[in-house]
């Protein structure tokens, strides 16, 4: 039996608020919002599930109020927490994806943020086994859960996503066993 995850990074978001959670989206982010809207309409999609932060539930709303799901929040979806605000974020993210546990004081590792994202992923799956689901998600959060499938993508696949905003995958699995992984044009 399949089940299809489509993964849905948050549309561009304003970096001037530096508050994670409530970071909006930019009218292009908005405007963006819509086409994943219409490029996951006629999916059969059954669930939706999401990152508790504004950016990545505002991505995905439009498709929720237009297919008449909730919106699902899981803070195991959320991104990585830095610790503090991080200006030459390229060095900091290639010094994480080179040592998978380093952080910074009052932030996670890389492989804290794929423990959480994986353990939360089996749970959508096991709840909704059969079926196709969303979850909005952030471009870390979503890089470290291709790394636990494929591990040969690292910082370098990593930093050809991160100004893919929106970015839609979608993962098929056989029983709990991934299969595949498709980008989602639009």
């Amino acid at each position: 039996m399949k089940t299809c995850i489509y993964f849905v990074r948050h549309a561009q978001s304003d970096f001037s608020i530096k508050d994670d959670l409530t970071r909006p989206l930019t009218e292009k982010g908005v405007t963006d919002a819509k086409k994943v809207m219409n490029a996951l309409m006629n999916r059969d999609i059954t669930s939706i599930y999401s990152s508790p932060y504004e950016r990545a539930i505002d991505t995905i709303k439009d498709f929720a109020e237009n297919s008449e799901l909730e919106i699902i929040t899981n803070n195991n979806f959320c991104e990585r927490k830095i610790g503090e605000w991080v200006e030459d974020f390229k060095g900091f993210s290639k010094k994480q994806w080179q040592d998978f546990d380093f952080k910074l004081i009052g932030g996670e590792s890389l492989r804290e943020v794929q423990e959480r994202n994986i353990a939360a992923l089996f749970n959508v799956i096991r709840n909704n086994f059969g079926k196709n689901v969303v979850i909005g998600t952030h471009g870390t959060a979503l890089s470290t859960i291709i790394n636990y499938f494929n591990p040969d993508f690292e910082h370098d696949d990593f930093w050809r996503i991160v100004d893919k905003m929106p970015y839609i995958l979608c993962f098929v699995f056989n029983d709990m066993k991934l299969e595949s992984i498709e980008e989602v044009e639009f």
